[in-house]
């Protein structure tokens, strides 16, 4: 992640401040509340469709054992029955 922000013009700081400043104010939640706020902006003015909603499919990412997974007839164990 750290590479896309060595692209960054040196006229906003060196890329290394950018992606401090960047990290630190995704901790601090700051990117939520601008979003938000821009949210209730957009909503007051009547701009928002809350009915109307998209997914962006270019940020949904199988975790990294799910591309290895062995293929085949393997059986699972059978669960014992419980004596009653």
């Amino acid at each position: 992640m750290i590479s896309g922000f060595q692209t960054v013009s040196e006229q906003y700081s060196p890329w290394q401040s950018v992606a401090t400043r960047f990290y630190r104010w995704t901790a601090q939640g700051v990117w939520q509340k601008l979003l938000a706020e821009l949210q209730r902006d957009a909503d007051a003015r009547g701009d928002v469709e809350w009915e109307l909603h998209h997914m962006d499919g270019s940020v949904v990412r199988a975790h990294q054992h799910a591309a290895g997974a062995k293929r085949g007839t393997q059986k699972s164990p059978q669960t014992p029955q419980m004596k009653r």
